[in-house]
């Protein structure tokens, strides 16, 4: 019987990283992690390593890495106050449903939970990172590595994407291991249904082929599985409009006729008597209940995780699937027939778009990044004024080239995720858009982008303030308290990076920045000095949140297939 090779446990786990296809870790190096920065240096040719300033970003680059590439992005800090800086980025991937490898260090093995005072240590590091992932595992030797790896990335590609978490303590890295030379094989996601899934595929096709208006709702999921022409296969053949949430933007090119945002989704859902729901939580943001009543309408639910196919949700027909097989076989099903034409649509979609060019000048703003950025250019939106309007705003014409929040909504995520879909857009310029307070938790990555050179053109609002919070005070009480801001100077602070700067005080000036940005071979910095602006948030989502009235639909925009 032939032993297998020995080696240190840091040399076991870059050893699994690489034969699991990680060619870009984001990671910030510490004492504890010594002996797996080292066996990275050992393979330096292999796998290439980005170091930013700040360990939040590392979990954000990784968090932006997957959501452009599709790819597992990979994160590694110490333990203690590294894993904690990093739980903000493993918060946004989690709730953005993103594949993250997060790999931690824990302190010496003989001291976890005996509160000895050891350098990073923390009371119960495990139920932190446990809270932020979909499964985590503390290694329990040196020859534990490789197989702890092997079932993180089995579990990566099992189920709904979300981050996995692996606890190391550091002496397992420095001792040694022994490393099998085979890589476990990864779970791939189903590809074939069960007669059981049928029978629900049946009962789905059943309530489309009777629905007088049907109507497509379609979230991440969508994307994750790659089913975007089996999405548009299904919607042309009976001529539903497919509605597409935050996470769910690119799905089906917006110049399509039946794409629609979440506001000229209002006006079709007033007339649905059937909604098909694929890869959507299909919740509301603030209050647990769905995203549209009930009432007269009768419900499909396709989603990948169990829990998302209950209560709130109460659906004629609920099937537990991965959209790709689920929309083909359905596909192949409904019978074709053509509920909403054309022309039809267009008058939706006109109308919406009327709404969203009343709401100036965040509305000639996104014109101007659209128009300036190039076709296959990457969208990464924040929670800045401009940025919630652009929720439905922004035109988007490929899956993976638009990045939103996520329910988490994360203030300041924009720019470090940005740093992460530039590494994996592989050239393609990506495009980011902060306010100055957002910018503010990490203007210090200005450095990475620059360090790596990245082609990344960020676009700061600036008004001052915290200009969301701002107007929600003055709405709700008449007064403002601690959104006031006190603002570095934007060219020198790019200067100071050698990062290459421009400001602008118009959408035009900022359409012709942002088109000189493109022909830039790194990052550019553009400050837009703007001033207060109207909220957006009446038109957002499919219902308008509380206390807000949003516009009324128009009486009957869908012609003859409404009635």
């Amino acid at each position: 019987m032939t032993a297998k090779p020995q080696s240190t446990g840091g040399q076991a786990l870059v050893d699994g990283l690489i034969k699991h296809g990680i060619k870009d870790l984001f990671l910030i190096p510490g004492i504890q992690l010594d002996w797996a920065v080292d066996a990275l240096r050992q393979r330096s040719e292999e796998i290439r390593l980005f170091i930013p300033r700040h360990e939040q970003t590392t979990t954000y680059m990784a968090d932006g890495y997957y959501r452009v590439t599709g790819k597992v992005g990979a994160a590694m800090v110490v333990p203690g106050p590294g894993a904690l800086n990093a739980g903000a980025g493993l918060a946004t991937a989690y709730a953005s449903n993103s594949k993250v490898l997060f790999v931690t260090g824990q302190i010496h093995s003989s001291g976890i939970g005996k509160g000895c005072g050891l350098l990073h240590e923390i009371k119960d590091q495990s139920g932190f990172v446990r809270g932020l992932t979909k499964w985590n595992h503390m290694v329990t030797g040196p020859s534990d590595i490789r197989v702890s790896l092997d079932n993180a990335f089995r579990e990566l590609d099992r189920g709904r994407p979300r981050p996995v978490g692996l606890e190391i303590p550091h002496d397992y890295l420095s001792a040694s291991a022994s490393i099998d030379p085979r890589a476990a094989d990864a779970a791939q996601p189903s590809t074939t249904l069960s007669p059981e899934d049928l029978i629900q595929i049946q009962g789905a096709a059943k309530l489309l082929d009777g629905a007088r208006f049907p109507v497509i709702y379609v979230g991440g999921g969508v994307i994750a599985s790659g089913a975007h022409a089996e999405l548009q296969r299904l919607a042309e053949r009976i001529g539903a409009p497919v509605v597409m949430s935050d996470n769910g933007r690119g799905a089906l090119d917006d110049n399509h006729p039946l794409a629609m945002n979440a506001l000229a989704g209002r006006a079709v859902f007033e007339h649905a008597d059937v909604v098909l729901v694929v890869g959507s939580r299909f919740v509301d943001v603030l209050t647990p209940t769905a995203s549209w009543p009930a009432g007269k309408v009768q419900y499909i639910h396709i989603n990948i995780d169990e829990a998302d196919l209950g209560a709130p949700r109460t659906p004629e027909v609920s099937l537990m699937a991965d959209a790709l097989p689920a929309l083909r076989e359905l596909a192949e099903r409904v019978k074709a027939n053509v509920r909403l034409s054309n022309e039809s649509a267009e008058s939706v979609k006109a109308w919406a778009q009327g709404q969203i060019d009343s709401v100036e000048p965040q509305a000639s703003y996104v014109r101007a990044i659209r128009r300036a950025m190039p076709h296959d250019g990457v969208f990464v939106n924040e929670l800045t004024q401009v940025g919630y309007l652009a929720r439905i705003a922004f035109p988007v014409h490929a899956p993976r080239t638009y990045i939103g929040p996520g329910y988490q909504g994360t203030l300041g995520y924009g720019f470090p995720v940005a740093l992460g879909a530039a590494v994996g857009a592989a050239g393609r310029r990506v495009v980011s858009i902060t306010g100055d307070g957002g910018f503010g938790w990490n203007m210090q990555e200005l450095a990475t982008a620059q360090r790596y050179r990245l082609p990344l053109t960020l676009i700061v609002f600036n008004d001052g303030h915290y200009g969301n919070v701002r107007a929600i005070q003055k709405r709700e009480f008449g007064a403002e308290v601690g959104v006031d801001l006190t603002n570095p100077d934007f060219e020198l602070l790019a200067r100071a990076f050698g990062v290459a700067f421009q400001a602008v005080g118009s959408p035009s000036q900022l359409e012709a920045a942002v088109r000189e940005a493109n022909a830039h071979p790194g990052p550019v910095l553009i400050e837009a000095k703007v001033g207060v602006m109207p909220s957006p948030w009446h038109l957002l989502r499919l219902q308008p949140m509380k206390g807000m009235s949003g516009p009324a639909a128009p009486a009957n925009p869908l012609g003859e297939a409404a009635r």
